[in-house]
C-alpha cells in the first residue's frame, strides 16, 4: 500500500526521534545500578579523599552507590587503563589527576591516549604545593634561594615522592624558569621524602599542602612560597613562587573522567551533580581544609585544563629528561 506523502513524513520523523528519545530516557534512568569510581592510587591519599568526598555526594543525590575502587600502580596508568577499556555507559568513572597529564609524555609506550580515550566530566579541586626548605638552610625567601643555588650549583638536594611525580616536576619547572641547578633525590612516596627532609638529609622540597602544612606550622619546615597562582587561605602570609618567578604555577588538581563515547546526556548529568556538590558549603569547607579550591565548571572547561596541563608538563618532562621509576 502506498502511503500518502504527509503520513510518510510523519512516520519518518517519528523514527528519527526514537534514538534521541532513547538517549534522554537512558540519561533520566541513570544510574540504575552501582557506579564505580576507579582511583589509580592507593587508599588514604588526597586523590582518594577527593574521590570519596564526591562519591558520597553522588550516592546521596542519585540514589545509587558510587563505589571507590583503588587500582594503584605504574604512576596511575593501571587504573586509567581499566577505565579506558570499560564500557562507555557511565558505570565506570576515573578520578583524574595531574599524573594523567604528566604520563602522556613521561611514558613512551602506553596502550591508550589519555586525551583521546578519556572524556572529561568535571573538575573537583586544585591544591598547591609548598616550596619549603629545612630550617637550617640559609635562604629565607625564594629570591635568596635562587641566589644561593646559583652560587652553589649542584649542592642543593631536592627531594620528591618519585620520578615524574607532580612534586618532582614542580621542582623541574622551577629549574627551567630560573636556571638554577638542583640535584633531584627521588623517594618511593612523599612520606619517606618528608622524613629525610625533616631530618635535614635533603634541603628542599615541593610538597603537597596536606602532607606538609602541619610540619610548616610546627616550625619543622621553612616555607618559602606556594606554587599556585594565588596565595593559599591556609597560609595567607606566604607569597607565591610566581611573585618571584614569572610564569610559574603548579598544582595537584583532580577531577572525574569517563571512557570515550560515554553518552553526552550522562556526562552532563554527572557534571551538573558534581558542580552542585562543589557548591555545597560542607564540601567547599572540606576542600579548603586540604588547602585547595574547587574546580567547578563544564566538561569543556575541564578538558581545556587537561589539554593545557598535558602540553605544559610535556615540555617540563622533555627538559628534565625524567623517566618513570
Amino acid at each position: 500500500m502506498k502511503l500518502p506523502r504527509r503520513r510518510f513524513l510523519q512516520l519518518a520523523a517519528g523514527a528519527a526521534a526514537l534514538p534521541a528519545a532513547s538517549l534522554i530516557a537512558r540519561a533520566q534512568a541513570y544510574p540504575s545500578r552501582p557506579v564505580r569510581i576507579v582511583v589509580p592510587f592507593a587508599a588514604g591519599g588526597s586523590t582518594d579523599i577527593s574521590a570519596r568526598l564526591i562519591g558520597q555526594w553522588l550516592s546521596e543525590r542519585l540514589g545509587q552507590q558510587f563505589v571507590i575502587e583503588n587500582r594503584p600502580g605504574a604512576g596511575s596508568n593501571i587504573g586509567t587503563e581499566v577505565v579506558v577499556n570499560a564500557p562507555p555507559d557511565g558505570y565506570t568513572l576515573l578520578l583524574v589527576g595531574a599524573s594523567s597529564a604528566i604520563n602522556a609524555t613521561l611514558y613512551e609506550k602506553l596502550s591508550f591516549n589519555f586525551l583521546r580515550d578519556i572524556t572529561p566530566v568535571s573538575g573537583i579541586n586544585s591544591v598547591p604545593f609548598i616550596m619549603a626548605v629545612h630550617p637550617s638552610f640559609p635562604a629565607k625567601t625564594v629570591s635568596e634561594f635562587i641566589a644561593y643555588a646559583r652560587a652553589n650549583p649542584g649542592k642543593v638536594n631536592m627531594a620528591s615522592g618519585g620520578n615524574g611525580t607532580a612534586g618532582h616536576l614542580s621542582g623541574e619547572l622551577f629549574k627551567l624558569l630560573t636556571g638554577v641547578n638542583m640535584v633531584h633525590v627521588p623517594y618511593r612516596g612523599e612520606a619517606p621524602a618528608l622524613t629525610d627532609m625533616l631530618a635535614g638529609h635533603v634541603q628542599a622540597m615541593f610538597g603537597t599542602m596536606p602532607a606538609s602544612i602541619e610540619h610548616v606550622r610546627a616550625g619543622k619546615l621553612r616555607p618559602l612560597a606556594v606554587t599556585s597562582a594565588r596565595r593559599s587561605e591556609l597560609l595567607p602570609d606566604l607569597p607565591t613562587v610566581g611573585d618571584f618567578v614569572s610564569g610559574y604555577e603548579t598544582s595537584a588538581w583532580q577531577g572525574v573522567g569517563a571512557p570515550k563515547n560515554t553518552p553526552a546526556e550522562i556526562i552532563d548529568k554527572l557534571n551538573k551533580e558534581i558542580n552542585a556538590g562543589l557548591a555545597d558549603l560542607k564540601i567547599k569547607a572540606r576542600v579548603a581544609d586540604m588547602g585547595g579550591t574547587v574546580l567547578a565548571g563544564s566538561p569543556a572547561e575541564f578538558g581545556k585544563l587537561i589539554a593545557n596541563e598535558t602540553e605544559k608538563w610535556g615540555k617540563v618532562v622533555k627538559f628534565s629528561g625524567a623517566k618513570p621509576d
